[in-house]
């Protein structure tokens, strides 16, 4: 096993990737989950993982985040990526403010807590209690949490699955204004077909452990890959009916 993790700063990766992977391999007895996978994402990329459940996503994820081992291969990474998951994982004893400052280790973490939490449209919450959130508005709260340590890479996991039709296409909004304007390197891992076409600049479907099959959306061009095209990448074929 070889693994590097490179330090924590602001320079680590701006002329370069945010996270590179190569040849990793995590099993768990005889099963293989993941097997010499390879990624690479830049700064500023969102990336969207597909796959059918048990294809090792979630795995990979949080490998990345430094939270499972691996047997094999190399992680190039930030020290500390920020993960945001489906569950907010909000500390219900703490203020809106000591959540999104978690972890932080600033004379003025407050009033970083406070610019984070503007950035999310919620700045005059700040001495609010997560039991008064919806459930829209406490993601906005984890969002926060993750950016204002202003990482390097950002890793989703399902963030918006739990949301109602509404709220998830306001989350989508937000995210692509936070990434444009922090510019970190994201790797979303989704079930939302529609999510992963709508969001990303490059979709992968993961299958056998591996990444079976990519595409990179060009936003001013007629290449964005359709719905159907997608579905069948993840085996589900669709039929039309009279």
């Amino acid at each position: 096993m070889n693994i590097h993790v490179a330090p924590r700063s602001r320079t680590s990766f701006e002329s370069g990737p945010a996270v590179v992977v190569s040849n990793l391999v995590r099993s768990y007895g005889s099963r293989v989950v993941i097997d010499r996978l390879n990624l690479r994402i830049e700064r500023g990329e969102f990336v969207a993982l597909l796959g059918e459940s048990g294809c090792g996503k979630t795995t990979l994820l949080r490998a990345l985040a430094g939270l499972d081992s691996i047997q094999a291969g190399r992680i190039v990474a930030p020290r500390r990526p920020a993960v945001v998951f489906q569950e907010h994982r909000l500390l219900p004893w703490d203020s809106l403010w000591r959540n999104v400052s978690l972890g932080l280790r600033l004379q003025h973490a407050r009033e970083r807590a406070a610019e984070a939490l503007t950035e999310v449209g919620l700045g005059d919450r700040l001495d609010d209690w997560p039991r008064n959130l919806s459930g829209g508005q406490a993601q906005r709260v984890a969002l926060a949490r993750a950016l204002v340590q202003q990482p390097e890479l950002l890793l989703l996991d399902e963030p918006f699955a739990a949301l109602d039709a509404l709220s998830r296409i306001r989350m989508h909004q937000l995210v692509r204004e936070l990434v444009a304007n922090h510019q970190p390197g994201v790797l979303l891992v989704t079930h939302d077909v529609d999510e992963a076409i709508a969001l990303a600049d490059r979709i992968l479907v993961m299958r056998n452990g591996a990444i079976a099959f990519e595409h990179r959306a060009v936003r001013d061009a007629s290449t964005t890959i359709s719905r159907a095209e997608l579905l069948g990448e993840l085996g589900v074929n669709s039929h039309s009916t009279n």
